[in-house]
């Protein structure tokens, strides 16, 4: 058995969407290091992505888009096909979140969080379908990663009403995706993050060490724990894991006793 064609995504092509920040951007440091040829990254912030793709040098790729329309999923696919010829590895990250008490959410605040986190999630994988499918065989299958939450597994006591529920959805539709793109030796699976610092999670990137106290195993998720978990599922080492989706937290979501392990 050889570690290194376990853990290895040497000459893979992936896309990482909301890859400029946050977990996305753990995310494609990991690939490098790991040996993906190229990465594409979108985001709809320029700037961000500009600085992205300056720290990582000519293997990151960004391309602005806004994937909450099925346009703009269309149109990145587009994009990369007209610089690729095959996908290896795509990761569903872009996201938002919204809070607000219970009787002020209005529809477009709803929308906004459904339409990226779900709707965008599906139709960017039907649009990148074609070109994940050339690269695709049962010796080395390709990987759709979905980045849902435990909010989706465990109810959070935030008024995220929108979020949670779009994180279940996400959980739920991995595990239909990949019932239908095995066939096409595409192996779809999630990740379920829990307290990692980012524009999203403030209180995980400001409140590290109150955050930690409410976790079983008490600290805050690390970007080696993000890396080296989507680099497990998209190299050889994840090559049995289908429909899926593991939760790192620290033991928020399964291993929390009565009145502890809050999700942060």
């Amino acid at each position: 058995m050889d570690l290194q064609t376990l853990f290895n995504l040497n000459d893979r092509v992936a896309v990482v969407t909301g890859g400029s920040r946050g977990i996305g951007k753990m995310i494609v440091e990991g690939y490098l290091n790991a040996g993906c040829a190229r990465v594409y990254i979108s985001a709809r912030k320029v700037d961000q992505i500009e600085a992205t793709v300056a720290e990582y040098g000519d293997k990151v790729i960004g391309l602005p888009c806004d994937l909450s329309t099925v346009e703009g999923c269309q149109s990145l696919a587009a994009q990369i096909a007209e610089r690729e010829e095959k996908v290896d590895i795509l990761v569903n990250n872009a996201g938002a979140a919204w809070g607000a008490d219970f009787g002020t959410v209005t529809d477009a605040q709803w929308d906004r969080v459904m339409d990226l986190n779900v709707k965008g999630l599906f139709f960017l994988t039907q649009a990148l379908h074609p070109l994940m499918k050339k690269a695709a065989t049962f010796e080395r299958p390709g990987k759709v990663i979905n980045i849902a939450s435990i909010d989706g597994i465990k109810i959070n006591p935030w008024q995220t009403y929108a979020y949670q529920a779009s994180k279940a959805a996400v959980i739920h539709l991995t595990r239909r995706l990949a019932a239908e793109l095995v066939k096409d030796n595409i192996l779809v699976s999630g990740i379920a993050p829990g307290a990692f610092q980012s524009e999203m999670n403030k209180a995980a990137r400001d409140h590290a060490d109150a955050v930690a106290k409410n976790i079983p195993f008490p600290r805050i998720g690390t970007p080696e724990d993000m890396a080296g978990l989507a680099i497990f599922l998209a190299a050889r080492s994840g090559d049995y894991i289908v429909g899926d989706t593991l939760a790192c937290d620290g033991g928020i979501a399964y291993s929390s006793l009565p009145g502890n392990g809050i999700a942060p």
